[in-house]
């Protein structure tokens, strides 16, 4: 069974009244028939809205506990109705997680979807750890109840980093229960389980938290079961049922004399396999989900057609006034259609001027990348120029000199005049081999405006972290030696049309260009944290990474992509370097 751990009302204030104070007290005690019983003392006629919503959030909350479904989706419905005609939008985000933990405890995630939508969308807007940790939670409750355990465990995780922002121990250790949970039940993998199991465990004893604790002991014994050891799995099936459980009891309770029948089956005990069934079927006859279902579905088609009145005693004593509130009705919801078509409007044309600005923003980029790769290139020609026009100046000046001089040495070969001229004329052509060889060493060191390849990725690099859109880092190894200048030039181009995606498509804030030199090979991986691709379709019609391919087999090199949807794309290129 996984657990939805939900925190109460931790983020109401009170607005008038000792006894609402009282209510919030009993609830936490967990002595909930006296907190609903305080509760009906209450004169909601007497109320402002904000406490009106409240007392309705309350009685949702307290139905929630006795398994009452129906009434608590309906409190929750009125409950928010409240708070949103005051604009009190945290609280009325609140009532959204509210209901959707009713409708989880159904198994109606369709009815749900809606409702952790909105949710969803308030607490990212808010960047509000709590209440990101209670939406990532709920996000990972649903992939589970879809057969989904991998996202499920994902989103599980994203909620404990952050609750550990705000250091709620417990609430990180109902998330990791929650993932040995999955690894039970949908993943198969019950020493996985027990490990989450066992370091939660402590937590909930530190707390006191008993429902917690049986639910732990529940869940070690279906691992121990799908390690075939029914006899341990029994033990601690029993300790489980041993607590007095005052949230959800009765459907808990069901669970475990199920799987306490199911190991007493398998170890062939049937006395006790009896024992349980019978309890079984007692509890069964005494939750009636059928019932409730049908009332959560009647209430929540009211919802939906607007249509939904609070049934409370304020609005019984204005049964004389239906046809003045009729009007008053038709005329507000002719505002909210107006104010909501006009929202929608100024919303759209919100949208489209943030995609304008998105691409200028983008043309900017591009014509950045644009300009470094001219001025890259136009250093390039004026570095090879100069280059020439200083060997053109050697081979003149230098080498032309000692060329002469050679050529005298040469025709007093054999004279009596010279008898050293063999030995000077050797000496002088081993000095011309070493000039030619010195500028031979010389005209390597001249690609990408006589930099080279690592100076000038860390310059554009440089150039477009500067510009605050994306931070790029870029790290070396074994680069200390020059590589040949079109193999420079080739790989700066791929490199710089790799950022370039990661700017233009995927949306990253971060980069990082990582190029390592081995002895025969050289190793570039590039890294973001953008939104990802579907690698298979988007090679097919991809036009960059294409020609970054044909690139690659031009230099007898491989590429590699690794891109999931949501969490950043890796390329990794690598290129033999000949000898």
């Amino acid at each position: 069974m996984l657990l939805s751990v939900s925190f109460l009302l931790t983020d109401f204030c009170f607005s008038q009244g000792k006894v609402f104070e009282n209510i919030q007290n009993q609830i936490e005690e967990e002595s909930y028939l006296e907190a609903l019983n305080n509760l009906h003392t209450i004169d909601t006629t007497l109320l402002k809205i904000y406490d009106k919503g409240l007392w309705f959030f309350y009685y949702g909350e307290l139905s929630l506990i006795l398994d009452k479904h129906d009434i608590s989706f309906s409190s929750f419905l009125n409950s928010y109705e409240k708070f949103s005609s005051i604009d009190s939008l945290d609280d009325a985000a609140d009532c959204d997680l509210k209901i959707v933990e009713v409708l989880s405890h159904q198994k109606n995630i369709k009815a749900a979807n809606p409702f952790l939508d909105r949710y969803v969308s308030y607490a990212e807007s808010k960047k509000s750890p709590k209440k990101l940790s209670e939406a990532y939670l709920e996000i990972g409750a649903m992939y589970w109840n879809i057969d989904k355990p991998n996202e499920a465990i994902y989103f599980f995780k994203k909620s404990i980093e952050e609750s550990k922002k705000i250091k709620d121990t417990l609430k990180i250790a109902s998330l990791e229960f929650n993932i040995g949970v999955v690894h039970n039940t949908d993943l198969n993998q019950p020493d996985s389980a027990l490990h989450y199991f066992e370091k939660t465990l402590s937590v909930f004893k530190k707390y006191n938290e008993s429902n917690y604790i049986s639910y732990n002991y529940n869940n070690q014994a279906k691992a121990y079961e799908l390690k075939g050891n029914h006899e341990k799995a029994a033990y601690f099936l029993k300790r489980a049922s041993s607590f007095d459980l005052r949230k959800y009891d009765k459907k808990t309770r069901l669970i475990y004399y199920k799987n306490l029948a199911a190991n007493f089956d398998s170890l062939k005990d049937f006395k006790n396999e009896s024992i349980y069934l019978k309890k079984i079927i007692q509890l069964k006859d005494s939750i009636g989900n059928i019932e409730q279902n049908k009332a959560i579905a009647e209430a929540n088609e009211r919802y939906q057609n607007a249509e939904l009145k609070a049934e409370n005693l304020e609005e019984k004593a204005k049964t004389s006034k239906k046809n003045t509130q009729l009007i008053i009705t038709l005329a507000i919801l002719a505002l909210v259609i107006i104010s909501a078509y006009l929202l929608q409007k100024n919303t759209r044309k919100k949208q489209l001027l943030a995609e304008q600005a998105k691409d200028l923003e983008a043309q900017k980029v591009e014509n950045l990348l644009q300009e470094q790769e001219l001025a890259s290139i136009d250093a390039m020609i004026e570095g090879q120029e100069k280059e020439r026009k200083r060997i053109a100046e050697d081979l003149h000046d230098d080498l032309g000199a000692l060329m002469a001089t050679i050529n005298l040495h040469l025709e007093n070969v054999g004279s009596e005049n010279n008898p050293n001229a063999l030995s000077k004329t050797k000496s002088l052509l081993a000095e011309a081999y070493s000039k030619i060889r010195n500028m031979s060493h010389v005209k390597n060191a001249g690609v990408i405006a006589n930099e080279g390849l690592l100076v000038a990725v860390k310059n554009i690099a440089s150039k477009i972290s500067s510009a605050n859109k994306i931070d790029i880092e870029v790290i070396a190894h074994g680069l200390e030696n020059r590589l040949e200048n079109s193999l420079e030039l080739s790989l700066f181009r791929t490199i710089q049309e790799l950022i370039t995606n990661s700017i233009k498509h995927a949306e990253a804030t971060k980069a990082t260009i990582q190029l390592t030199q081995f002895e025969n090979s050289l190793n570039i991986i590039v890294e973001d944290d953008g939104k990802g691709f579907n690698v298979d379709e988007l090679t097919q019609k991809g036009i960059g990474l294409n020609n970054i391919k044909k690139r690659m087999e031009h230099l007898e090199g491989t590429l590699t992509i690794d891109s999931t949807i949501g969490r950043g794309t890796t390329i990794v290129v690598d290129v033999p370097l000949q000898s």
